[in-house]
């Protein structure tokens, strides 16, 4: 970067104030459609982090007496903000991320959506009650707030992932410090500032910025009570054994190698678009994009349609009108997506339609790699062991729907799969059968709306709970059981017996 060029940097919220990182270590944020500079992030120091925390423990010590119906309010407001702001955040999200602006409008929204079920907190941080168990005995239970809770976001949903994690966790009650990906920062801090807009108390919410120091110190810090992280599964892990080794509640959905298998009677043109979206949509970085398909019998022979439809599909900059496919994050993961096509051609895959170096006017020092299709792959070959996270997809033959289960269920990940077919028996032997967490039919991405529990399974998911949904209120709170009776005054003062009789 030029020095004589100066860009804005990204601050630190620490007790509710935008501050600048008195760090050295500093990285930019690029634009990945033409390496612009948009901003400097830092990575906080170890004192600016556990500031952070301190500031987070402080303010538990009120929030957590905050009225439900108070806390409620606050995101009420927070969802109309961000619809008020929508076209701002999906703008700063394409520019940083690199997604189209419908794309990015759709990471926001689905944001939105757990914000929405957030400010009905009321109705579902709720306890049990049995009545008179025993003689004059009552119990109960409550669902109390853990303290001060953390967040580690990845760089594929910078909207919706932290929208995932800080709303639930403060609603329930708890404060909290995010730790949002370094490589696309600014549209969350956009968020944060609309969350203290909406009423936010200082301190209940909290960002710090940083690397693998950053992520270690979360892990570590003793006045952290649970983590909830979203991202590869190599620092998941990590995550996940450390933090559980410090004593904290944790939960960490990882990567996966997500398939949908064809079925010959599937509504052939419906499929392909659905297909063609979700293994080349957002440029295939998402946790739940569609990296292999399994054409079953008959369905083997579309495709040549399927590359056809492929072919369609326009590459471009985010903000371009039509396009399909953007850039990805960076010339680094551009240039692993771009190894991993050589290694597939290397394994013995049929390169059906070759993406890299697509021809992008106006782009030409973006990161794009364009639709990209193997036939012919096999278990063994790096292009269906490894998550590739670009817009590259493998296509398997099975000679019927048992074989194409059996195939997906050999595979170690478990975060979602999908069947196409207009046959309800097949369906539902799909649906039982299968050893995944997450289940569509005829839906190629099935992450379930906020009423539900995003439920990846296996290789995908460390930790029980998951965001947000039913879930995600017990993760957040520790369960307190209450066993009460109550003396009238004509008993009073008769005797201690502290055994309670069941008769």
């Amino acid at each position: 970067m030029d020095a004589a060029v100066k860009v804005a940097t990204v601050k630190l919220l620490i007790n509710g104030e935008f501050v600048e990182s008195k760090t050295t270590e500093w990285r930019d944020v690029v634009n990945p459609a033409t390496q612009q500079v948009l901003a400097r992030v830092p990575f906080a120091t170890q004192d600016e982090i556990n500031a952070a925390v301190a500031a987070a423990k402080e303010a538990f010590k009120t929030w957590r007496k905050t009225p439900i119906g108070a806390r409620a309010r606050i995101f009420l407001k927070l969802q109309q903000l961000i619809r008020e702001n929508m076209a701002e955040l999906a703008a700063t999200l394409t520019a940083e991320q690199g997604k189209t602006l419908p794309d990015a409008e759709g990471d926001v929204f689905r944001g939105l959506e757990v914000v929405e079920h957030a400010s009905a907190i009321g109705n579902l941080q709720l306890g049990e009650l049995a009545n008179n168990v025993a003689n004059g005995v009552d119990t109960y239970t409550v669902l109390q707030p853990l303290g001060v809770c953390a967040g580690i976001t990845p760089f594929n949903f910078p909207a919706m992932i932290p929208l995932w994690m800080f709303p639930m966790a403060i609603a329930t009650g708890n404060t909290f410090v995010l730790k949002p990906s370094e490589q696309d920062p600014m549209v969350t801090m956009r968020l944060c500032e609309l969350a203290l807009e909406a009423g936010v108390p200082p301190g209940v919410l909290n960002v710090i910025h940083g690397g693998e120091m950053a992520v270690n110190a979360i892990c570590d810090h003793p006045d952290i009570k649970a983590i909830s992280f979203v991202g590869s599964t190599k620092v998941g892990t990590h995550v996940y054994n450390r933090a559980s080794l410090n004593g904290k509640r944790v939960q960490c959905m990882m990567g996966a190698k997500n398939h949908a298998i064809i079925l010959p009677d599937a509504n052939k043109e419906q499929t392909l678009n659905a297909i063609a979206g979700a293994s080349f949509g957002a440029a295939g970085q998402r946790c739940m994009a569609l990296p292999v398909v399994v054409l079953v019998g008959e369905a083997q022979k579309w495709l040549p349609d399927l590359v056809a439809k492929a072919k369609t599909l326009k590459v471009s900059g985010g903000t371009e009108k039509g396009t399909d496919v953007g850039p990805v994050i960076s010339c680094a993961a551009l240039s692993r997506i771009e190894g991993l096509i050589e290694r597939g051609i290397a394994d013995g895959a049929t390169l059906e339609l070759d993406g890299r170096k697509p021809n992008v006017p106006g782009y030409e020092k973006g990161n794009f790699v364009g639709p990209t299709i193997f036939s012919g792959v096999k278990p063994g070959m790096a292009i269906y062991d490894q998550e590739i996270f670009g817009p590259v997809l493998s296509v398997v033959a099975a000679k019927d729907l048992d074989e194409a289960i059996e195939f997906i269920n050999a595979n170690p990940n478990g975060n979602g799969t999908a069947v196409f077919t207009q046959s309800g028996a097949a369906a539902r032997k799909f649906q039982e059968e299968i050893d995944v967490g997450q289940v569509g039919i005829n839906v190629p991405v099935p992450v379930p709306v906020p009423l539900f529990s995003f439920s990846g399974s296996r290789a995908s998911k460390l930790g029980d709970l998951g965001p947000y949904g039913k879930q995600v209120i017990l993760f957040y709170t520790q369960t307190k059981t209450v066993t009460a009776r109550w003396f009238d005054d004509s008993t009073a003062g008769q005797g201690v017996n502290t055994t309670i009789s069941l008769k």
